[in-house]
């Protein structure tokens, strides 16, 4: 198997290579996640939950030029096209940080007898597969409202941007979130169980 690397598309040069997770990478970075999940954030209130989501939207909006420029060395993007991408992915945290407390309350349903109400609940760790065409926005749309809501996200992005993936993570780390929030995973596995 091809490790992950950042294949530069336009000087065709490779920039830097990764070593594939094993298996048993996978299901410690799995359970490390879970743990976290179970003991910890499922735990956190809402605000805390915001304000780190609102931190990490600040700092990607003061490093904007830094996480587009990966953009642009893993993918080809145009900077100016980068930059917008870099910036609409800190409002997507920007704006489930300010209304996930809205969209989480729970709702009375009309019923013609008794009482319904539908609650949300954090259901885990969830495993989202990416593509590499917009690799900040398709983490941030998936990470923020999961995140919000109590989950856990653990990504398997797409081979061609590692960096973006690993600065992705970083960048919640740096927010306060603890390492196994947002594991990344560099793995062919897609569909196996692992």
């Amino acid at each position: 198997m091809s490790p992950y690397r950042t294949l530069n598309p336009t000087t065709g040069q490779t920039e830097k290579v990764f070593d594939l997770h094993t298996t048993h990478d996978m299901i410690k970075k799995l359970e490390h996640a879970h743990h976290f999940w179970q003991h910890d954030w499922r735990r956190r209130s809402i605000t805390d939950r915001s304000a780190l989501l609102s931190k990490a939207a600040d700092i990607l909006r003061t490093n904007k030029e830094h996480h587009a420029r990966l953009i642009s060395i893993e993918m080809g993007k145009v900077l100016s096209e980068a930059v917008w991408e870099i910036e609409l992915s800190a409002d997507i945290l920007t704006y489930y940080a300010n209304m996930a407390e809205t969209f989480l309350k729970p709702r009375e349903l009309p019923v013609t007898q008794g009482k319904a109400v539908v609650l949300s609940e954090p259901l885990g760790v969830i495993y989202c597969v990416e593509p590499w065409n917009f690799p900040y926005y398709q983490l941030a749309r998936v990470a923020a409202p999961n995140l919000m809501a109590g989950n856990v996200v653990m990504v398997k992005h797409a081979p061609g941007v590692p960096q973006c993936a690993l600065a992705f993570e970083t960048l919640f780390q740096s927010a306060g979130l603890p390492a196994g929030a947002i594991p990344t995973c560099l793995s062919p596995m897609t569909s196996r169980k692992f």
